[in-house]
């Protein structure tokens, strides 16, 4: 893999986990409060949900920058 395609892979990653990140973090405000979740645990519902959305679009979106290097 060449210096070029793991730079594109790394943005690939990074642009794609802060747009999960971003997702997540609406979604699991909603969820939070749609499901009534008591107090203090609406902090980590938030954040899991924050954390788990972003690493899935930045997997994803690093999949699919490595799959357009070869072309």
């Amino acid at each position: 893999m060449s210096n070029d395609c793991a730079t594109r892979v790394m943005w690939g990653f990074g642009v794609g986990s802060a747009l999960g990140a971003s997702i997540g973090a609406m979604y699991g405000t909603y969820g939070a409060f749609k499901h009534r979740v008591p107090g203090v645990f609406k902090i980590r519902f938030v954040g899991q949900s924050t954390v788990q959305t972003g690493l899935a679009f930045g997997v994803f979106l690093a999949a699919g920058s490595f799959l357009q290097c070869g072309r």
